[in-house]
Parts: C-alpha cells; sequence; structure tokens
C-alpha cells in the first residue's frame, strides 16, 4: 500500500484527557491535508472538529462508554445519539467487558445494538478490548458485533494493559469474514506495525501519530 492508501485507512485521534482547543484546530487541519479517514475525538469536542472539518468530506468519529465500557446501556445509548446529532457520523463504542466476561452475552448484544439503534445512520465500532479477552471470548465478542448490527470490530481503547497485535486482527478477521471493518487501535506508531495490521485484515488504524506514519512511508 502506498501512502495515500494508508492515510485513507486512519481515524487520526486525540482522546486525551488534556486536549487543547489548539491540538483539535491542528489534528483537522492535519485531516485535511493527509485527507485522513476521520478524526477521533471524545464527544465534547464532536462540535467543534465537525465545524473545523465543514466541506472537507471527512467525518468525525467520537467514542461511547469510553474507555471502561462500563456505562449502562441507556446511557451508550443517549451518548450515542446526543453525539450523532452533534455531528459525529462514527460512534467506536466499548462493550460491556465485565459481562462478556460473566457469560452474559444477551446482555453484551443488547448494549450494542442500543446504540446501533440510538444512531441508525451512524457507522458504529465495537471496541472489544482483547487484551482483557480470551481468544474464545474475542471470537464471541465479535460475532456478537456483527449479530447486533454493528459495522466494525475494534481491538482496542488504548487505556487498558495492551493495544492492537496481529494475532488479533487475524483471528478477528477471521471471526467476522469479510465484510465487516476490522480496525486496529491501540500503539500504533511506526509504518512498519501499520503495514503489518493492514496486511493482517485490518481496514482501519486508530493512531495518534497518524502523520509521522504517513510521512515516513514519503520520505
Amino acid at each position: 500500500m502506498n501512502a495515500i492508501e494508508v492515510a485513507q485507512t486512519i481515524d487520526h485521534t486525540i482522546l486525551k484527557p488534556d486536549a487543547t482547543r489548539e491540538q483539535l484546530v491542528k489534528l483537522c487541519a492535519e485531516a485535511r491535508e493527509y485527507r485522513f479517514a476521520s478524526v477521533c475525538v471524545n464527544p465534547v469536542q464532536v462540535s467543534l472538529c465537525r465545524e473545523l472539518l465543514d466541506q472537507s468530506g471527512i467525518p468525525v468519529c467520537t467514542v461511547v462508554g469510553f474507555p471502561l465500557g462500563a456505562s449502562t446501556t441507556v446511557i451508550k445509548a443517549a451518548e450515542a445519539k446526543h453525539c450523532f446529532d452533534n455531528g459525529a457520523q462514527e460512534l467506536d463504542m466499548v462493550i460491556n467487558v465485565g459481562a462478556l466476561k460473566d457469560g452474559r452475552l444477551a446482555e453484551v448484544e443488547t448494549d450494542i445494538k442500543a446504540v446501533v439503534t440510538a444512531a441508525p445512520n451512524a457507522l458504529v465500532k465495537v471496541i472489544i478490548e482483547a487484551c482483557l479477552l480470551t481468544d474464545e471470548e474475542k471470537v464471541t465478542a465479535c460475532k456478537l458485533s456483527c449479530s447486533a448490527g454493528a459495522h466494525f470490530v475494534k481491538t482496542s481503547t488504548g487505556f487498558s494493559s495492551g493495544g492492537a497485535t496481529v494475532a488479533d486482527i487475524q483471528l478477528m478477521r477471521e471471526t467476522v469474514g469479510p465484510e465487516i471493518g476490522v480496525k486496529a487501535a491501540g500503539g500504533i506508531k511506526t509504518a512498519e506495525f501499520a503495514l503489518q495490521l493492514l496486511s493482517a485484515g485490518a481496514t482501519r488504524l486508530g493512531a495518534s501519530a497518524g502523520v509521522q506514519i504517513i510521512q515516513s512511508l514519503t520520505d
């Protein structure tokens, strides 16, 4: 893949709690320059980024139930609708990890479906937080995401004990098949790693190092 193709897979991301307006302005300017897939920001920053990206064709992505996935389903659904109404076109939601590990699978699926239903015109990515799961649980989480109507499964929040791995991307792609997107996120700092993840089956990358990745591909 060339630099342009890789850029089109990157959700250019700032999710740190101390992100400033100046940093968000820079994020959106970089997204315009490099034609990233989206910018991914916290919910309070959606309106600003939608304004900054007006007429660019680049969507705003935000997070739901982030980073723990431990909000109630009602709150996740309300957050999803509110964010979509404020201009977010893509929603990265965190599953109820504890419910999954307890085997309360209907509860996990209902949680995902509530977000999909609350913002039916949004593209929903489900963060399974793979570093906390066994391979069997990863497969189950991906299957539940598909059955709930999500459009992507995603490895990680980047706020837990681990991030994206090639093995997880391969397992997730094998589980969901070719029709559902797979997003790798967490610890993607180099072009080499980004290309490995894309080769393994990822169709999106969540990264705060997008500019450095693309620049290294064009040097």
